[in-house]
Protein backbone atom coordinates (compact mmCIF):
# COMPACT_ATOMS: atom_id res chain seq x y z
CA UNK A 1 0.00 0.00 0.00
CA UNK A 2 1.18 2.90 -1.12
CA UNK A 3 0.77 6.95 -0.05
CA UNK A 4 1.43 6.72 3.72
CA UNK A 5 3.69 9.68 3.86
CA UNK A 6 2.87 13.21 4.02
CA UNK A 7 4.95 16.48 3.82
CA UNK A 8 8.04 17.39 2.10
CA UNK A 9 10.52 18.60 3.66
CA UNK A 10 8.53 17.64 7.18
CA UNK A 11 7.10 14.68 7.13
CA UNK A 12 6.19 11.62 8.47
CA UNK A 13 5.17 8.28 7.48
CA UNK A 14 2.41 6.73 9.40
CA UNK A 15 2.24 2.23 10.01
CA UNK A 16 -0.26 0.29 11.43
CA UNK A 17 -3.93 -1.28 11.80
CA UNK A 18 -7.07 -0.32 14.59
CA UNK A 19 -6.99 -3.72 16.02
CA UNK A 20 -3.03 -4.37 15.55
CA UNK A 21 -0.43 -4.54 17.87
CA UNK A 22 0.57 -1.03 17.56
CA UNK A 23 0.28 2.28 15.64
CA UNK A 24 2.83 4.86 14.85
CA UNK A 25 4.93 7.11 13.13
CA UNK A 26 8.50 7.88 11.68
CA UNK A 27 8.58 11.88 11.67
CA UNK A 28 11.64 12.91 9.19
CA UNK A 29 12.76 16.39 8.44
CA UNK A 30 12.72 17.89 12.32
CA UNK A 31 15.23 20.49 12.45
CA UNK A 32 18.39 19.77 15.16
CA UNK A 33 18.22 21.38 19.13
CA UNK A 34 14.60 21.47 19.28
CA UNK A 35 13.42 20.66 22.66
CA UNK A 36 11.61 17.90 22.63
CA UNK A 37 10.39 15.28 25.44
CA UNK A 38 7.34 12.17 25.44
CA UNK A 39 5.15 15.22 27.59
CA UNK A 40 5.11 17.35 24.81
CA UNK A 41 3.82 14.35 22.41
CA UNK A 42 1.53 13.20 25.24
CA UNK A 43 -0.42 16.21 25.92
CA UNK A 44 -1.72 16.43 22.32
CA UNK A 45 -2.64 12.79 22.50
CA UNK A 46 -4.51 12.75 25.45
CA UNK A 47 -6.67 15.52 23.75
CA UNK A 48 -7.50 12.72 21.35
CA UNK A 49 -7.86 9.78 23.00
CA UNK A 50 -11.03 7.73 23.02
CA UNK A 51 -13.18 6.71 26.07
CA UNK A 52 -12.82 10.31 27.99
CA UNK A 53 -16.34 11.00 27.70
CA UNK A 54 -19.80 8.80 26.92
CA UNK A 55 -20.12 10.82 23.64
CA UNK A 56 -16.62 8.71 21.95
CA UNK A 57 -16.15 5.84 21.66
CA UNK A 58 -15.90 3.24 24.98
CA UNK A 59 -12.67 2.12 23.19
CA UNK A 60 -9.86 2.43 26.35
CA UNK A 61 -6.88 3.19 24.83
CA UNK A 62 -4.22 5.19 27.17
CA UNK A 63 -2.40 5.71 24.03
CA UNK A 64 0.90 6.07 25.92
CA UNK A 65 3.41 7.12 23.20
CA UNK A 66 7.41 5.61 22.98
CA UNK A 67 9.54 7.79 21.56
CA UNK A 68 12.51 5.16 19.60
CA UNK A 69 14.67 7.35 18.33
CA UNK A 70 15.60 11.05 16.72
CA UNK A 71 16.56 12.60 20.70
CA UNK A 72 19.67 13.67 22.76
CA UNK A 73 20.05 15.16 26.31
CA UNK A 74 21.94 18.05 25.13
CA UNK A 75 24.94 18.01 27.75
CA UNK A 76 25.36 21.82 27.99
CA UNK A 77 21.43 22.19 29.09
CA UNK A 78 20.73 19.19 29.90
CA UNK A 79 17.40 19.04 28.35
CA UNK A 80 16.36 16.49 25.85
CA UNK A 81 16.69 17.56 21.70
CA UNK A 82 16.20 16.65 18.70
CA UNK A 83 19.15 15.56 16.65
CA UNK A 84 17.86 15.94 13.43
CA UNK A 85 17.43 12.02 12.41
CA UNK A 86 14.18 10.38 12.28
CA UNK A 87 12.05 10.46 15.01
CA UNK A 88 10.48 7.02 15.82
CA UNK A 89 6.91 7.22 17.80
CA UNK A 90 5.44 4.52 18.81
CA UNK A 91 2.12 3.84 20.45
CA UNK A 92 0.64 0.35 21.50
CA UNK A 93 -2.59 -0.94 21.10
CA UNK A 94 -3.86 -2.38 24.43
CA UNK A 95 -8.07 -2.44 23.82
CA UNK A 96 -8.99 -4.42 20.42
CA UNK A 97 -12.05 -6.45 20.27
CA UNK A 98 -11.95 -7.88 16.56
CA UNK A 99 -15.03 -9.97 17.57
CA UNK A 100 -17.12 -6.61 17.40
CA UNK A 101 -16.91 -7.34 13.63
CA UNK A 102 -17.13 -10.66 13.01
CA UNK A 103 -20.72 -10.96 12.46
CA UNK A 104 -19.95 -8.43 9.62
CA UNK A 105 -17.07 -9.68 8.31
CA UNK A 106 -18.34 -10.28 4.72
CA UNK A 107 -21.01 -6.98 4.67
CA UNK A 108 -20.18 -3.91 2.87
CA UNK A 109 -20.94 -0.77 5.75
CA UNK A 110 -22.35 1.92 4.12
CA UNK A 111 -20.24 4.57 4.22
CA UNK A 112 -17.35 2.93 5.20
CA UNK A 113 -14.19 2.47 3.13
CA UNK A 114 -14.69 -1.77 3.16
CA UNK A 115 -16.43 -1.74 -0.62
CA UNK A 116 -13.37 0.36 -2.36
CA UNK A 117 -10.38 -1.41 -0.17
CA UNK A 118 -11.77 -4.81 -1.88
CA UNK A 119 -11.86 -3.33 -5.16
CA UNK A 120 -8.68 -1.52 -5.27
CA UNK A 121 -6.39 -4.29 -2.95
CA UNK A 122 -8.61 -7.34 -3.14
CA UNK A 123 -8.73 -7.47 0.67
CA UNK A 124 -9.48 -5.62 3.40
CA UNK A 125 -9.33 -5.57 7.23
CA UNK A 126 -12.88 -6.26 8.94
CA UNK A 127 -11.47 -5.28 12.08
CA UNK A 128 -12.80 -1.65 12.49
CA UNK A 129 -11.50 -0.61 9.03
CA UNK A 130 -7.60 -1.65 9.47
CA UNK A 131 -5.96 1.86 7.70
CA UNK A 132 -9.16 3.30 7.61
CA UNK A 133 -9.75 3.88 10.88
CA UNK A 134 -9.74 6.59 12.74
CA UNK A 135 -7.06 4.60 14.72
CA UNK A 136 -4.37 5.84 12.49
CA UNK A 137 -5.04 9.71 13.29
CA UNK A 138 -3.16 9.18 16.99
CA UNK A 139 0.05 9.10 15.06
CA UNK A 140 -0.64 12.19 12.84
CA UNK A 141 -1.58 14.13 16.27
CA UNK A 142 1.64 12.93 17.58
CA UNK A 143 3.70 14.05 14.37
CA UNK A 144 1.86 17.32 15.04
CA UNK A 145 3.08 17.78 18.60
CA UNK A 146 6.02 17.81 16.99
CA UNK A 147 5.24 20.36 14.22
CA UNK A 148 4.29 22.55 16.48
CA UNK A 149 7.77 23.51 17.99
CA UNK A 150 9.48 24.34 14.85
CA UNK A 151 7.96 27.29 13.80
CA UNK A 152 8.73 30.11 16.42
CA UNK A 153 5.59 31.97 18.14
CA UNK A 154 3.10 29.43 16.15
CA UNK A 155 -0.47 28.95 18.14
CA UNK A 156 -2.93 26.76 16.52
CA UNK A 157 -5.86 25.91 18.15
CA UNK A 158 -9.43 24.44 17.00
CA UNK A 159 -12.75 24.07 17.90
CA UNK A 160 -16.46 22.21 16.93
CA UNK A 161 -18.36 25.12 15.59
CA UNK A 162 -21.33 22.77 14.47
CA UNK A 163 -22.92 19.57 15.40
CA UNK A 164 -25.86 18.28 13.20
CA UNK A 165 -27.99 21.21 12.10
CA UNK A 166 -26.99 23.24 14.97
CA UNK A 167 -24.29 26.10 15.04
CA UNK A 168 -22.53 27.91 17.73
CA UNK A 169 -23.41 31.65 18.45
CA UNK A 170 -20.33 33.45 17.72
CA UNK A 171 -21.15 36.26 19.62
CA UNK A 172 -20.14 33.93 22.13
CA UNK A 173 -17.16 32.38 21.37
CA UNK A 174 -14.59 32.16 24.66
CA UNK A 175 -11.69 29.87 23.63
CA UNK A 176 -10.95 29.42 27.22
CA UNK A 177 -13.84 27.29 27.13
CA UNK A 178 -12.82 24.69 24.70
CA UNK A 179 -11.50 23.16 27.75
CA UNK A 180 -14.12 23.10 29.94
CA UNK A 181 -16.17 20.68 27.91
CA UNK A 182 -16.17 17.22 26.31
CA UNK A 183 -16.98 18.89 22.38
CA UNK A 184 -14.56 21.27 22.36
CA UNK A 185 -17.19 24.05 21.94
CA UNK A 186 -16.23 27.76 22.75
CA UNK A 187 -19.85 28.45 23.56
CA UNK A 188 -20.59 27.31 26.95
CA UNK A 189 -24.60 27.84 26.26
CA UNK A 190 -24.24 25.78 23.07
CA UNK A 191 -22.08 23.27 24.46
CA UNK A 192 -24.64 22.32 26.91
CA UNK A 193 -27.41 22.07 24.06
CA UNK A 194 -24.82 19.38 22.50
CA UNK A 195 -25.28 17.01 25.26
CA UNK A 196 -28.76 16.70 25.15
CA UNK A 197 -28.77 16.39 21.20
CA UNK A 198 -25.92 13.53 21.15
CA UNK A 199 -27.11 11.81 23.59
CA UNK A 200 -30.48 11.34 21.89
CA UNK A 201 -28.89 10.71 18.73
CA UNK A 202 -26.76 8.02 20.30
CA UNK A 203 -29.32 5.72 22.50
CA UNK A 204 -31.29 6.11 18.79
CA UNK A 205 -28.72 4.23 17.31
CA UNK A 206 -27.31 6.62 14.63
CA UNK A 207 -24.50 9.46 14.25
CA UNK A 208 -24.34 12.92 13.61
CA UNK A 209 -21.61 15.09 11.59
CA UNK A 210 -19.90 18.25 12.78
CA UNK A 211 -18.23 21.10 11.41
CA UNK A 212 -14.42 22.05 13.13
CA UNK A 213 -12.57 25.69 12.92
CA UNK A 214 -9.14 26.00 12.97
CA UNK A 215 -7.29 28.79 13.50
CA UNK A 216 -3.57 28.95 13.62
CA UNK A 217 -1.99 32.25 15.02
CA UNK A 218 1.77 33.46 14.81
CA UNK A 219 2.12 32.65 11.14
CA UNK A 220 4.48 35.04 9.44
CA UNK A 221 3.95 36.35 5.90
CA UNK A 222 5.06 34.44 3.01
CA UNK A 223 4.70 30.71 3.55
CA UNK A 224 3.31 29.09 0.73
CA UNK A 225 3.97 29.76 -3.46
CA UNK A 226 1.47 30.75 -6.27
CA UNK A 227 1.14 27.73 -8.07
CA UNK A 228 2.10 24.38 -7.15
CA UNK A 229 2.59 24.76 -3.18
CA UNK A 230 -0.32 27.19 -2.78
CA UNK A 231 -0.46 27.33 1.32
CA UNK A 232 -4.51 27.30 0.93
CA UNK A 233 -3.92 24.20 -1.41
CA UNK A 234 -1.90 22.15 0.92
CA UNK A 235 -4.06 22.88 3.73
CA UNK A 236 -7.18 22.09 2.17
CA UNK A 237 -5.85 18.70 1.06
CA UNK A 238 -3.89 17.70 4.73
CA UNK A 239 -7.63 18.63 6.21
CA UNK A 240 -9.43 16.76 3.84
CA UNK A 241 -7.17 13.70 4.09
CA UNK A 242 -8.70 13.07 7.52
CA UNK A 243 -11.08 10.33 7.78
CA UNK A 244 -14.87 11.12 7.59
CA UNK A 245 -14.06 14.59 6.45
CA UNK A 246 -15.82 15.58 3.26
CA UNK A 247 -15.60 19.74 2.67
CA UNK A 248 -12.82 22.09 3.18
CA UNK A 249 -12.75 26.19 3.04
CA UNK A 250 -10.21 28.64 3.99
CA UNK A 251 -11.48 31.67 5.29
CA UNK A 252 -15.26 32.62 4.13
CA UNK A 253 -14.82 30.18 1.94
CA UNK A 254 -18.27 29.44 -0.17
CA UNK A 255 -19.69 32.50 2.02
CA UNK A 256 -17.38 34.45 -0.47
CA UNK A 257 -19.74 33.08 -3.40
CA UNK A 258 -22.39 35.43 -2.48
CA UNK A 259 -20.42 38.40 -1.38
CA UNK A 260 -19.82 41.34 -3.52
CA UNK A 261 -16.11 42.73 -4.76
CA UNK A 262 -16.35 45.39 -1.68
CA UNK A 263 -17.18 43.71 0.95
CA UNK A 264 -14.94 40.24 0.19
CA UNK A 265 -11.93 42.46 -0.84
CA UNK A 266 -9.18 42.69 2.33
CA UNK A 267 -8.99 46.36 2.99
CA UNK A 268 -5.44 47.57 4.00
CA UNK A 269 -3.55 50.44 5.93
CA UNK A 270 -0.05 51.48 7.35
CA UNK A 271 0.64 50.36 10.90
CA UNK A 272 2.34 52.79 13.36
CA UNK A 273 5.18 49.99 12.97
CA UNK A 274 5.79 50.60 9.00
CA UNK A 275 3.95 47.58 8.59
CA UNK A 276 0.63 46.91 6.46
CA UNK A 277 -2.86 46.43 8.73
CA UNK A 278 -5.56 44.32 7.27
CA UNK A 279 -8.82 45.79 8.32
CA UNK A 280 -10.89 42.13 7.94
CA UNK A 281 -10.11 38.68 7.24
CA UNK A 282 -12.20 37.47 4.75
CA UNK A 283 -9.07 35.65 2.54
CA UNK A 284 -8.20 33.35 6.06
CA UNK A 285 -5.11 34.78 6.28
CA UNK A 286 -3.83 33.70 2.48
CA UNK A 287 -4.09 35.85 -0.54
CA UNK A 288 -2.52 34.10 -4.00
CA UNK A 289 -1.28 30.72 -2.10
CA UNK A 290 0.90 32.75 0.38
CA UNK A 291 0.10 34.07 4.00
CA UNK A 292 -0.71 37.37 4.62
CA UNK A 293 0.74 37.55 8.23
CA UNK A 294 -2.54 37.51 9.74
CA UNK A 295 -4.23 34.35 11.49
CA UNK A 296 -4.92 31.42 9.11
CA UNK A 297 -9.10 30.52 9.08
CA UNK A 298 -9.62 26.90 8.07
CA UNK A 299 -12.81 25.17 8.47
CA UNK A 300 -13.78 21.51 8.06
CA UNK A 301 -17.17 19.07 7.81
CA UNK A 302 -17.00 15.74 9.00
CA UNK A 303 -19.65 13.09 8.39
CA UNK A 304 -21.96 11.15 10.52
CA UNK A 305 -19.78 7.89 11.57
CA UNK A 306 -20.88 5.13 9.53
CA UNK A 307 -21.07 2.43 11.72
CA UNK A 308 -24.48 2.61 13.26
CA UNK A 309 -26.86 0.11 15.01
CA UNK A 310 -29.79 0.90 12.49
CA UNK A 311 -30.74 -1.46 10.17
CA UNK A 312 -29.32 -0.48 6.52
CA UNK A 313 -29.62 -2.27 3.30
CA UNK A 314 -26.02 -3.21 1.62
CA UNK A 315 -24.25 -6.13 -0.18
CA UNK A 316 -21.40 -8.68 0.64
CA UNK A 317 -18.60 -9.94 -0.55
CA UNK A 318 -20.17 -12.72 -2.71
CA UNK A 319 -22.52 -10.37 -4.32
CA UNK A 320 -25.23 -11.21 -2.03
CA UNK A 321 -28.31 -8.03 -1.00
CA UNK A 322 -28.18 -8.83 2.60
CA UNK A 323 -29.03 -5.57 5.72
CA UNK A 324 -26.37 -4.81 8.34
CA UNK A 325 -26.32 -3.53 11.86
CA UNK A 326 -22.62 -2.46 13.33
CA UNK A 327 -22.15 -3.35 17.19
CA UNK A 328 -19.65 -2.14 19.33
CA UNK A 329 -17.66 1.02 20.25
CA UNK A 330 -17.91 3.87 18.06
CA UNK A 331 -18.01 7.66 18.29
CA UNK A 332 -21.77 8.89 17.60
CA UNK A 333 -19.97 12.35 16.47
CA UNK A 334 -16.43 11.40 14.88
CA UNK A 335 -16.39 15.25 14.67
CA UNK A 336 -15.71 16.10 18.73
CA UNK A 337 -11.97 14.43 18.20
CA UNK A 338 -11.13 15.72 14.91
CA UNK A 339 -10.11 19.16 16.18
CA UNK A 340 -7.31 17.77 17.46
CA UNK A 341 -6.46 16.39 14.49
CA UNK A 342 -7.11 18.70 12.61
CA UNK A 343 -4.96 21.25 14.54
CA UNK A 344 -2.05 18.61 14.06
CA UNK A 345 -2.57 18.78 10.34
CA UNK A 346 -2.46 22.29 10.32
CA UNK A 347 0.94 22.35 12.06
CA UNK A 348 2.33 19.89 9.68
CA UNK A 349 1.06 21.92 6.59
CA UNK A 350 2.88 25.36 8.16
CA UNK A 351 6.41 23.62 9.46
CA UNK A 352 6.81 21.92 5.95
CA UNK A 353 6.16 25.43 4.47
CA UNK A 354 8.62 27.13 7.27
CA UNK A 355 11.64 25.12 6.50
CA UNK A 356 10.70 24.94 2.75
CA UNK A 357 10.51 29.05 2.95
CA UNK A 358 13.74 29.05 4.82
CA UNK A 359 15.29 26.96 2.72
CA UNK A 360 14.34 29.29 -0.54
CA UNK A 361 15.15 32.38 1.18
CA UNK A 362 17.74 32.03 3.56
CA UNK A 363 17.51 34.10 7.22
CA UNK A 364 17.71 37.31 5.30
CA UNK A 365 14.03 37.84 5.47
CA UNK A 366 11.80 40.47 7.13
CA UNK A 367 11.08 37.76 10.11
CA UNK A 368 13.54 36.18 11.97
CA UNK A 369 15.07 32.78 12.20
CA UNK A 370 16.74 31.35 15.19
CA UNK A 371 20.55 31.87 15.00
CA UNK A 372 22.83 28.74 14.49
CA UNK A 373 24.21 27.92 17.47
CA UNK A 374 21.28 29.22 19.88
CA UNK A 375 19.86 27.64 22.63
CA UNK A 376 16.93 25.02 22.34
CA UNK A 377 13.65 26.33 21.58
CA UNK A 378 10.67 25.17 24.46
CA UNK A 379 7.90 24.74 22.77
Amino acid sequence: MSFNTFGRLFRFTSFGESHGPAIGCVVDGCPPRIALTVEDIQRELDRRRPGQSRFTTQRQEPDRVKIMSGVFTDETTGRQVTTGAPIMLIIENVDQRPKDYSAIKDKYRPGHAGYTYDVKYGIHDYRGGGRASARETAARVAAGAIARKIVPGLLVRGALVQMGPHKIDRARWDWNEVTKNPFFCPDAKQAEFFADYLDGVRKAGSSCGAVIEIVAEGVPAGLGAPIYAKLDGDLAAALMGINAVKGVEIGDGFATASMSGEDNADEMRMGNDGKPVFLSNHAGGILGGISTGQPIVARFAVKPTSSIRIPRRTVDKFGRDTEIVTTGRHDPCVGIRAVPIGEAMVACVLADHYLMHRGQVGEGTAWPFPPRGSEPRVG
